[in-house]
């Protein structure tokens, strides 16, 4: 008797998860997952790091500042790692040793060594990767000059571009989208050399277009759309870039810029 009753408490059972599985087919029309691709061991150790990121800008180490990143896995003067922590520093040079060799600034004169690194993993938004997820905890400089950057921009094209955090010589963060044209979102943050939340969840809301919505210390700030981003390969960046749009001149010493707890995170459509 026992086994008859348990046979037929064990079939309902079964319909039952079948009946569960059914309707939600029904209702999202695809399964979905999420995934994490990056998390808050890859500031671990050198190792950690350097298998899911790399040193310096992905095309060199120079861009639209007075600053030139310096960073391999054998000089950590500029960008290093230590309990959990990546320390970017901006360094004065006594003289500078030419100009920018970015494309559009070869006009500018270095006058920093300073760091960068981008990760490994792209962001590529499209039918079966509709969402992410991007976050850090930053501890920035504010003063004149110094320019701190947490964000993604197109592989292959430029735009898209995302700037998840970004701060220009002040205590104003800008949450930037770049599609063609600018939308800008500023957010003068309190006490900003402390550690901060900065996040962006992307979400694609049509063949072409990505919906971008902006946080700050996990509260809402803005939502941009980024157009024509749909299957468009981005990189994610960080790095301290001198001078350029934060102002001139920048500090005569040491520069620190701090970065803890990234993520990188996506979902999945099956």
């Amino acid at each position: 008797m026992k086994w008859s009753l348990l046979l037929v408490c064990l079939f309902i059972g079964l319909l039952s998860c079948k009946k569960d599985k059914t309707e939600v087919k029904a209702e999202k029309g695809q399964v979905k997952a999420w995934e994490t691709l990056i998390d808050g061991a890859s500031f671990a150790d050198y190792t950690n790091f350097e298998a899911q990121w790399n040193y310096n800008y992905p095309w060199g180490t120079d861009h639209n500042g007075s600053a030139r990143m310096v960073g391999s896995s054998t000089n950590h003067n500029q960008i290093s790692l230590s309990g959990g922590v990546l320390t970017i520093k901006a360094t004065r040079l006594a003289s500078s040793p030419g100009n920018s060799t970015a494309n559009g600034f070869t006009n500018v004169a270095i006058w920093y060594n300073s760091g960068a690194c981008h990760a490994k993993q792209q962001v590529l938004i499209n039918d079966q990767f509709p969402s992410y997820t991007i976050s850090g905890d930053f501890a920035v400089p504010t003063s004149k000059g110094t320019w701190p950057a947490f964000w993604i921009t197109g592989v292959n094209s430029w735009p898209p571009e995302s700037d998840i955090m970004e701060f220009k010589g002040n205590n104003t963060n800008w949450q930037n989208t770049y599609d063609g044209g600018w939308e800008n979102k500023l957010t003068a943050v309190s006490n900003a050399g402390s550690y901060h939340n900065y996040k962006c969840w992307y979400n694609k809301v049509s063949a072409t277009d990505v919906d971008c919505h902006y946080y700050i210390d996990n509260v809402w700030v803005a939502k941009h759309t980024m157009s024509n981003s749909v299957n468009k390969p981005m990189w994610l960046i960080i790095n301290m870039q001198m001078e350029g749009d934060s102002g001139s001149p920048g500090p005569s010493g040491n520069t620190f810029y701090t970065g803890k707890n990234i993520y990188l995170g996506r979902e999945r459509a099956f």
